[in-house]
């Protein structure tokens, strides 16, 4: 790690570890901020003691983020449009990166302080398109180029219908229990356990069963805002230090030769496919004098670009072999390539199995770009377990006994964490960022209201509140931030 370090100016280093520090305190408030969604319900229950349900999350938000993967990260990185993720220079990057982490962390220790379970992932997300948005305001861009608006779309999806698919099926799972076992122990709040049967913990099966969904919703939050603090720290390092991150430079000969094939199968792809594409991709009548020279991504470029990338990566071992600007000039072209494959993906007249094939060769295209270090893997891992364990007496209380007006029961704890747990994973799986906070608590809202405890409106128009505002509050806080950081460097 040390030596992708070296050679650099007092001042990129500077600004780089302290870029880096930003990231991880981001990770680490989102540990404390998000914590109590994962143990709310097993500490309010008393099916484990708060200092065991702590050290415990904090383990398995740790392994969440080891075993994840990193398609989460990149999701979060392609909200970016593929031009400002080609052109960054190093003033450019810091501005932007130190924009939007600013904007993210100030919000998020906001409404942690005030006990509000407000969303990390949407304070991130918001803060990320007010930066995109800001850019290309500054450089005179239409804004519906500023963003990556399809990418921003599907996840905004998934930031909504995840909580309303978690009040729903939360509730579903507790009226499917309350059928099966009516007169179950397990329909008791903990205050009715402790006067009718005099006993401080919950019967032995329901104490077990939320132990381990606990320890489930925790895995999958830091597999899932894992990734997004892994996603900004390879914003970090491409954007400040291109040169060494570009692309992965532990790449193996053979995931070189990969990458390199897969240039040369879909140029066949589009060849085989000319009557569709021909018009969209010009093929046949650009020539590989045709880029330009401040480059930047036309599908109507798609030919030349792949002859330049072939040309570059012809003979190629190992990516150290590459001067830092041919590094940089290989990243460019993969990402349009990239960029254009999902266009072409989305267009009309392609047969399913022909869309099948493009998307497997735009894995082999990606390969090398799409990746992240081990330290950075273990770094958020650390700084994500470490935050989990403290500062979580704040929304304990909001969860268990604020969104309804009787307090959580048993059951009502088991389908709200069994629910959120699923949903998560899910999300994982098709590498979209969900809300942890919003998933859980609009799972426990769908309890009480299956429960017919009813909601206490002054907690669920709070949570609402920060659920609308978060988005543009962290969209604008990072714009303007941005701004003001762009007009400084010049």
């Amino acid at each position: 790690m040390i030596d992708l370090f070296s050679g650099l100016d007092a001042w990129v280093l500077v600004s780089l570890l302290l870029a880096l520090t930003f990231v991880l305190a981001f990770e680490f408030i989102n540990g404390f901020h998000d914590t109590a969604n994962a143990v709310a319900t097993v500490i309010y229950t008393k099916a484990m003691p708060p200092h065991l349900a702590v050290f415990f999350s904090g383990v398995f938000n740790f392994l969440g983020v080891l075993l994840g993967g990193v398609g989460v990260a990149y999701a979060i990185v392609h909200l970016l449009p593929v031009e400002l993720l080609i052109n960054v220079n190093t003033g450019h990057g810091l501005a932007m990166v130190f924009s939007l982490l600013a904007a993210a962390i100030t919000w998020n220790l906001g409404t942690w302080y005030f006990g509000i379970p407000a969303s990390s992932s949407h304070t991130l997300i918001g803060s990320i398109l007010g930066v995109g948005l800001a850019n290309a305001l500054l450089n005179d861009i239409p804004l519906g180029d500023g963003v990556n608006w399809q990418k921003a779309i599907d996840i905004a999806m998934s930031l909504v219908i995840s909580p309303m698919a978690g009040f729903a099926v939360a509730a579903l799972v507790l009226i499917g229990l309350k059928w099966w076992r009516p007169l179950s122990k397990m329909h008791k709040t903990p205050e009715q356990r402790r006067k009718l049967d005099d006993k401080k913990h919950p019967p032995f099966w329901n104490r077990l069963v939320l132990v381990i969904s606990a320890m489930g919703v925790s895995f999958v939050h830091g597999s899932n805002d894992g990734q997004k603090g892994i996603g900004l720290i390879m914003l970090v390092l491409i954007g400040i230090v291109p040169a060494k991150f570009v692309l992965d430079l532990n790449s193996t000969t053979y995931q070189i030769e990969r990458t390199r094939d897969a240039t040369l199968h879909m140029s066949q792809f589009y060849q085989r496919n000319a009557a569709t594409l021909g018009e969209f991709l010009a093929l046949g009548k650009a020539k590989s004098t045709d880029l330009p020279e401040q480059f930047s991504c036309n599908p109507q470029q798609t030919e030349p670009t792949i002859a330049a990338l072939q040309s570059s990566l012809h003979g190629v071992t190992d990516y150290r072999d590459l001067s830092a600007e041919k590094r940089v000039e290989v990243r460019r072209y993969l990402l349009c390539l990239d960029d254009t494959a999902k266009k072409v993906g989305k267009l009309p007249g392609l047969e399913s199995r022909e869309k099948a094939d493009l998307e497997k060769l735009r894995k082999d295209l990606t390969a090398t770009t799409e990746y992240a270090p081990f330290w950075v893997i273990v770094a958020v891992a650390l700084a994500l377990g470490l935050g989990t364990m403290v500062g979580w007496k704040r929304v304990v209380l909001t969860v268990g006994e604020k969104i309804g007006k009787q307090g959580m029961t048993y059951a009502q704890g088991m389908s709200a964490q069994i629910t959120a747990a699923c949903a998560i994973g899910l999300a994982n799986v098709f590498s979209l960022p969900v809300s942890t906070t919003h998933v859980l608590s609009s799972g426990v809202a769908g309890t009480m209201v299956a429960n017919k405890s009813g909601l206490q409106g002054g907690t669920v128009k709070t949570i609402l509140l920060a659920w609308v505002l978060t988005l543009p509050a962290s969209m604008g806080l990072a714009a303007g931030l941005f701004w003001l950081a762009s007009k400084a460097i010049g």
